[in-house]
């Protein structure tokens, strides 16, 4: 996730509102954690299948059993019905436990945060930004308006020392 919050960084695929936060396209996120899933699995299949359709006592026997192999991997399932006996098939299974968690816990807790909102923390930011500026201006109008009393008070204080003409 830190390499797909870096790319997204420079490729500058998100917004910045009029408080300065960042809203990303998510559902680019999301459609990019897919496909980079689905190469994954697809990739690593094809290299679990060369690795042990060849091999005696291998239980992987099709291309299908070596992708679902990978799909019960990254999901970390794994019914045990197909597993690898090479070294090339049990490397492959081990990335794949390791992105398959990676992408599809990402891509789970985008849902989670979009959906549920369980940690907006986007929209609270917009809020308190909000109201700091609502704070903010209300401060400068009473800021003005202090001033301006204090000068007509100093007028008044000037006016009422003046000497007046019964004073002379």
């Amino acid at each position: 996730m830190i390499l797909l919050q870096h790319a997204m960084e420079k490729s500058q695929l998100y917004r910045v509102d009029d408080f300065g936060v960042k809203n990303y396209n998510y559902g680019f996120i999301a459609l990019l954690s897919f496909a980079l899933f689905a190469l994954i699995n697809i990739s690593l299949g094809y290299l679990t299948f060369m690795a042990e359709t060849n091999v005696e006592g291998s239980p992987v026997k099709t291309y299908s059993d070596a992708f679902w192999l990978m799909l019960m991997s990254s999901t970390t399932i794994g019914f045990g019905d197909v597993y690898p006996i090479t070294l090339i098939g049990r490397l492959t299974v081990f990335v794949m436990f390791i992105l398959g968690v990676g992408i599809l816990g990402g891509a789970g807790a985008i849902f989670a945060n979009k959906i549920f909102g369980f940690a907006d923390t986007n929209i609270k930011n917009r809020e308190l930004r909000m109201q700091n500026f609502q704070i903010i201006r209300q401060n400068d109008r009473t800021y003005t308006k202090l001033l301006e009393l204090e000068e007509k008070m100093a007028s008044l204080l000037r006016d009422a020392h003046k000497p007046t003409d019964i004073d002379k």
